[in-house]
């Protein structure tokens, strides 16, 4: 049955997508560089197009979504403030975006590895993302 796994890679990428960009709005202000501004600027817009795309796909299922992990949103809140409280550097700031790139592409292949019976279109969705996320990783580099 296809419909349900769809479902379910569907809402994890719309959590991931929600999370990303929460986390890029939590650190964008703090930018000194403007290549780096630029940089997550450009992944935020990429997500906003990912996110309409999963919300139209979630919207056909007749399904709402999810909502990140608030225990995960929170620590990584967390995280983000304390140690640009210690260095609110540009490498600060790439060093903790990397970070949520790489456990993203990581949970994101996870679930694909999990629902394997989602359709082809979420499953897209899904590749795009980590690939997304991974060139962000790569083009943060620069700035550690």
């Amino acid at each position: 049955m296809i419909e349900p796994d769809t479902v379910k890679l569907l809402r994890e990428c719309d959590a991931g997508i929600k999370m990303g960009t929460s986390s890029i709005e939590d650190v964008i202000d703090r930018v000194s560089s403007s290549e780096l501004r630029d940089e997550l600027d450009r992944c935020k817009r990429e997500h906003d197009k990912l996110r309409t795309e999963c919300t139209d796909l979630l919207n056909e299922f007749h399904d709402e979504g999810k909502e990140p992990n608030p225990m995960a949103k929170g620590m990584s809140w967390m995280k983000t403030n304390m140690k640009m409280a210690v260095d609110a550097s540009d490498e600060t700031i790439a060093d903790l975006m990397t970070d949520g790139c790489n456990m993203g592409v990581k949970s994101l292949n996870k679930y694909l590895n999990q629902y394997k019976a989602a359709d082809e279109r979420s499953k897209d969705i899904t590749k795009r993302l980590i690939n997304l996320e991974g060139e962000l990783a790569q083009n943060l580099r620069a700035f550690l």
